[in-house]
């Protein structure tokens, strides 16, 4: 069995590449190999039975589109759909909540409905979290209440199991009542689609922030844990990017060498509160994936979240004034682990690709953070740039050149740099007329600010 997550291109395109290094087709290290290609003949011409999911395909246009022009082989040539396999060894399952989505990619007669969960099931599912209750009555009320939505159930049943025997059904049942009015506002967004979404997810919500200010209530630094993780592409969040500075590899490096000079007893401290800290971590995430905000991926050291929980967890903290915040926080850790596009730096920069992209739309307020967080999109548009993703290059790089414009102003070094590296994504896309301008631009401006002789004028002169 192998699984693709593909709630996003840049998700989807590391699946392949972790399914190529896990069965280590052989070509899979050469830059010029168009990863799709290589994975489809393998399986194609594979001699044993095999199953490959698409897991999570609720926009399918990434699939669909026809890819932009590229100079460099690794790049698909054709619509991603054509990539996946057809023969009589294997077999692919597509899981989507849109029955447009999945019309794209199977005929009708292979759509295979999940219908919701009846009364029955739902009672039934209730009575495996929560055992036999006393008033069934409750529980059949609460599980109408809930359309009979598994997560809403198993969501509803964490709650009140923790707090039991001084929480009982009826008790959820009053407070679920009486906060959909409280908190109706979260509702009532005017955006099309997105407004639709949530309304017919209305429970969950609900029972999510009845949850979620329970968690806030008994253990505040899980609540801390999953607004920081709000901000995320939903898949693949990396551990080392929600813990403190602190406790990442890099500064643990640095408390061993001044334990070095300091002495053994410091030594001892360091390793003790590294020790609490790793149980604190691990607390909070029992605490979140005990109400199933988060879960853990199969490597176990990256996790993963329902989009609907995060959307939900960033309008609560911007009711609550602390978006901005956790914005913040979220550029600021990218910042500090997001590399140069350096091919030596290829596969960190792949593995945090995903989350850059997530971070395009999280433009902070703080011109010291829109500072980071231009950096950050430069990075990646460095990243585009060297493996030909021009689309993504361009809009990277040119996010960043207008931030950078705005809080350093269109002379400062960093702001030059973004504009070449526009140019570069437009010489990537044979756009050479509009490369030429940007390039006389940044040379003008460097001569006269930095002088005829500094070393980026040298270099943009060359170039």
């Amino acid at each position: 069995m192998l699984w693709v997550y593909a709630s996003s291109a840049a998700r989807y395109e590391q699946s392949f590449r972790d399914i190529a290094d896990a069965i280590k087709i052989v070509g899979r290290q050469d830059l010029q190999t168009n990863i799709f290609k290589l994975v489809h003949d393998w399986l194609r011409d594979s001699k044993q039975r095999w199953l490959l999911v698409l897991d999570n395909v609720d926009d399918a246009r990434f699939l669909l589109d026809r890819p932009a022009a590229s100079t460099n082989a690794n790049t698909a040539s054709k619509p991603l759909r054509e990539y996946l396999p057809h023969c009589q060894r294997g077999s692919i399952l597509v899981t989507t909540r849109n029955k447009a989505a999945a019309l794209n990619l199977v005929n009708q007669r292979d759509v295979v409905n999940v219908d919701p969960m009846d009364e029955a099931q739902a009672l039934a599912l209730f009575e495996k979290k929560l055992g036999a209750q006393g008033d069934s009555g409750d529980v059949a009320e609460l599980a109408t209440a809930l359309e009979y939505m598994p997560l809403a159930i198993v969501q509803a049943a964490a709650y009140i199991s923790q707090r039991a025997p001084r929480y009982p059904v009826a008790k959820y049942l009053d407070e679920f009542r009486k906060s959909e009015r409280k908190r109706s506002s979260l509702l009532s967004y005017d955006n099309g689609q997105l407004h639709r979404d949530w309304e017919a997810t209305n429970s969950i919500v609900v029972t999510w922030q009845i949850s979620f200010e329970y968690i806030q209530q008994t253990r505040s630094s899980a609540a801390d844990l999953l607004s920081l993780m709000s901000f995320f592409d939903r898949q693949g969040i990396p551990e080392d990017l929600l813990r403190p500075r602190t406790e990442r590899p890099e500064a643990q490096t640095n408390q061993t060498e001044k334990a070095k000079d300091d002495g053994d007893s410091d030594s001892e401290d360091d390793t003790s509160q590294s020790g609490v800290g790793d149980d604190e971590f691990e607390d909070d995430i029992v605490a979140l994936r005990n109400f199933c905000f988060v879960s853990v991926d199969t490597s176990g050291t990256s996790f993963e979240m329902h989009a609907l929980v995060q959307l939900a967890t960033r309008k609560w903290l911007e009711a609550n004034s602390t978006l901005e915040q956790w914005k913040q926080q979220f550029v600021s850790n990218l910042y500090a682990a997001f590399p140069t596009g350096e091919y030596e730096n290829w596969t960190a920069c792949q593995a945090l690709y995903a989350h850059t992209k997530a971070a395009v739309g999280q433009e902070p307020k703080d011109e010291s953070s829109i500072a980071e967080w231009a950096t950050v999109l430069y990075r990646a548009a460095w990243f585009a740039e060297r493996i030909r993703n021009i689309a993504d290059a361009e809009m990277l790089a040119g996010k960043a050149m207008k931030a950078r414009k705005k809080v350093l102003g269109k002379e400062h070094e960093d702001t030059l740099c973004s504009i070449v590296m526009v140019g570069s994504a437009y010489r990537l896309g044979g756009r050479w007329e509009d490369a030429e301008k940007l390039q006389v631009q940044v040379t003008e401006t460097s001569k006269t600010k930095l002088g005829a002789k500094h070393p980026f004028t040298l270099t943009s002169m060359a170039n």
